[in-house]
């Protein structure tokens, strides 16, 4: 009895010290992370930061964090920021957020709360650590920009999964439920139902630790398995593929259906009259274009990228957006 009772409390001062140790170099990293960044020229500052969760858990949190990368112009400030994991599961990770956070960019600048906000990731072994799966859950979403109406989210679902065929090929899933945009005309549905995204995105560089301090990793394919939105009567769904070069533009064709399409026409034309004959002219070419497809409820349109020039059907619409992530 006395020899298991040395062996039981000799095993717990060796996890007690095995947890201060692991507790210290944790705490270690997160601070010369913040440091580097500062001398990168960020603002990255905090608070405080704590580690605990004796015995299973190493949890940090950081309160009044703050970063911003003058490079980019993004910018995310929140009260509380955690990141919890296991002790004995290094790499994964918890994120959860809590209290309104503020994003910024070059160009504007919002807040966001919610009443629950969470991320998983997992991490793969070796340096830098890439990233084998994500998962991101919001739910009771508010995006409130400076100057406008809010945006309202009901719930927020998003995964990413690194393929077998590449370390820098990731399958993503994203689905919103209940997307409320401001200002929408009382006569028109105020929700989008539902969103859902299947694609797949073959980056130029792996996700890993040194893209979030250094350069982004850039699409360089993009594959629409699936895209689905329903708003009101509408049906709206894509499939597609996107070639995308090293200055961000698209090259490809994604093939857009509409379903119940005279219903939304009916709507927007209520909602926001055009001009005497606009709508008529409109609907005429779009039933023309309807026929095609065999069924006049259904609106069957490409969305063509080609030398930087983005055209739906025959009409152009200008030049194509840049797809780079800063």
């Amino acid at each position: 009895m006395t020899r298991l009772l040395i062996l039981i409390v000799a095993a717990a001062l060796a996890w007690s010290g095995y947890w201060a140790v692991a507790a210290w170099q944790l705490r270690q990293a997160q601070e010369d992370w913040f440091a580097a960044r500062r001398a990168d020229g960020w603002q990255a500052t905090y608070a405080d930061l704590a580690v605990r969760g004796f015995p299973n858990r190493l949890d940090s949190t950081f309160t009044d964090v703050a970063l911003a990368d003058p490079e980019s112009g993004l910018a995310w400030r929140a009260p509380l920021f955690q990141m919890l994991r296991l002790s004995y599961r290094p790499n994964h990770v918890i994120a959860a957020w809590s209290g309104p956070q503020t994003l910024a960019t070059p160009e504007r600048r919002v807040t966001v709360e919610s009443e629950r906000m969470r991320a998983s990731l997992v991490l793969r072994s070796g340096a830098p650590r890439a990233l084998d799966r994500a998962t991101f859950v919001a739910e009771g979403v508010r995006v409130v920009p400076e100057t406008g109406g809010a945006w309202a989210l009901a719930g927020l679902n998003a995964a990413a999964e690194i393929t077998a065929a590449s370390a820098a090929r990731y399958r993503l899933g994203l689905s919103l439920d209940g997307l409320a945009p401001p200002g929408a005309p009382e006569r028109l549905p105020q929700t989008l139902e539902a969103v859902r995204l299947d694609a797949t995105v073959t980056f130029d560089a792996p996700w890993d630790a040194a893209a979030v301090a250094g350069r982004r990793p850039q699409p360089e394919l993009i594959e629409i398995d699936t895209a689905e939105a329903r708003w009101g009567d509408l049906r709206l769904s894509a499939q597609g593929r996107l070639e995308v070069d090293a200055a961000g533009v698209p090259e490809g064709r994604i093939d857009l259906r509409a379903e119940n399409w005279r219903a939304i026409l009916r709507l927007a034309e209520t909602a926001a009259p055009l001009p005497p004959g606009v709508t008529e002219t409109l609907e005429e070419a779009l039933a023309l274009a309807a026929g095609l497809s065999g069924d006049p409820e259904t609106l069957d349109l490409p969305l063509a990228v080609t030398e930087g020039q983005l055209r739906l059907g025959p009409v152009p619409l200008g030049p194509a957006p840049r797809l780079l992530i800063r």
